[in-house]
């Protein structure tokens, strides 16, 4: 989808304000629902993500499950908020040695699996609104021993809201965000961040953490 675009810097996937935010996303629903709504810890729109299952309720990108998104950059970004319910996210990239492997996140899984394809990882979300940061190119190292080349895919289950997604081509300090990239925005942006609680950092894979989570109350 986005191989022959220009990356660099900042490059959404998803952003909840705006006509269209599911325009490149396939939605689906069992016993649950997907829909915008006004979130009033940030005094702005979000995508609520709810289901009773979440393998059952989910949104996907590409929409073609032929097509690749085509990402080079390196960071994975994610701004989404607890529900204090099950949640879980996939990723999938492709590897220097042509694999596809999976990177699957969530808050009920205890221990990290590395399977041949697929790695398996635990989350801990603090209350409130949380900042993922997912260092692909360090977890695809560690975990596979090759080099992360793009995402393929992205998958994001219930039970979420979720305001942004992008890529970066690095870590940003949050006084070089935009302040649409931000946690917190407008009044809110200029208090401090909490430190975040558990992120997918797993023992089998780095002694230090690959990824990060910052949050705000």
């Amino acid at each position: 989808m986005f191989r022959n675009k220009y990356q660099k810097g900042f490059f959404t996937i998803f952003y909840s304000i705006g006509s269209s935010p599911l325009s490149i996303w396939q939605t689906h629903v069992k016993n649950g629902h997907i829909k915008r709504i006004l979130d009033n810890d940030v005094n702005s729109m979000a995508l609520e993500i709810l289901g009773t299952n979440v393998a059952t309720t989910y949104i996907i990108t590409p929409r073609d499950p032929k097509q690749s998104l085509g990402v080079k950059l390196p960071f994975l970004v994610l701004l989404v908020k607890n529900m204090r319910k099950l949640f879980t996210f996939e990723v999938q990239i492709l590897d220097d040695k042509g694999f596809n492997r999976r990177f699957r996140v969530s808050n009920f899984q205890c221990t990290t699996r590395v399977k041949p394809f697929c790695t398996f990882m635990p989350l801990g979300l603090a209350p409130g609104w949380n900042q993922i940061q997912f260092n692909l190119a360090d977890f695809t190292r560690r975990a596979y021993g090759t080099n992360y080349m793009e995402t393929v895919r992205i998958e994001i289950h219930a039970n979420v809201r979720i305001r942004r997604i992008y890529f970066t081509d690095r870590l940003y300090p949050e006084d070089d965000l935009p302040n649409e990239y931000r946690l917190m925005t407008s009044a809110k942006a200029s208090k401090k961040d909490e430190p975040g609680a558990r992120p997918p950092s797993p023992e089998k894979l780095c002694p230090a953490p690959c990824a990060s989570i910052k949050s705000a109350h």
